[in-house]
């Protein structure tokens, strides 16, 4: 499995010829999409789905049951619930998690999926939910509103994968990106800091 890291959340996963996208969001690159045969989409906030550019896309695209998507084009939605099993491009897939993490009194509260890409590799969305089945390389939230240092690295232990890439690192300047890198690396197993662009 060959994962390449883009801006923000959005990761490339190429797997026996398939090739599948998470959460490519407004932030991301549009490249990460060229040859994509389906997009994974935690939930609904537009740093992780731009859906102007999936109705182009044209390929299958899979988000949480109950997901408010911008009604701005027609997509090819299929909604899936935590605990499903399904395959996308020719991946197999399991969904975890429900809820996006709180950022105050209960808000914002919408669906948030994380999945468990091959059996392999596990991204989260906005939520810090450990599944309930081995994860061999996780991708660690890094910053985000809803989110403490502390709190991620106790996930990525909790995960405890093998190998563990950075992602939601977007409005991080160099100087905090530096910092929250340097923690990762002392504190979680495995840990290892891809740029956008970068591949594992």
């Amino acid at each position: 499995m060959r994962i390449t890291r883009f801006t923000h959340a959005c990761v490339r996963v190429e797997h026996d010829g398939g090739v599948l996208v998470v959460d490519p969001g407004t932030w991301s690159e549009p490249r990460a999409l060229v040859g994509a045969d389906a997009v994974l989409v935690t939930h609904e906030h537009t740093d992780h789905i731009d859906v102007l550019r999936l109705a182009g896309l044209g390929v299958p695209v899979y988000a949480p049951e109950g997901a408010r998507l911008p009604d701005l084009a027609p997509l090819p939605v299929t909604r899936v619930r935590s605990g499903e099993r399904f395959t996308a491009a020719g991946i197999p897939v399991s969904a975890h998690g429900g809820r996006h993490a709180a950022i105050h009194e209960g808000q914002p509260d919408c669906p948030n999926l994380g999945y468990l890409i091959g059996g392999e590799l596990y991204h989260p969305g906005d939520a810090l939910h450990v599944p309930d089945e081995p994860v061999r390389t996780l991708l660690v939230p890094a910053q985000g509103s809803w989110l403490r240092l502390d709190e991620a690295i106790r996930f990525a232990r909790a995960v405890g994968a093998a190998a563990a890439y950075p992602i939601h690192d977007a409005q991080l300047n160099d100087r905090g990106l530096a910092s929250v890198a340097g923690w990762f690396a002392e504190t979680i197993p495995g840990y290892r800091h891809l740029l956008p662009g970068d591949t594992a």
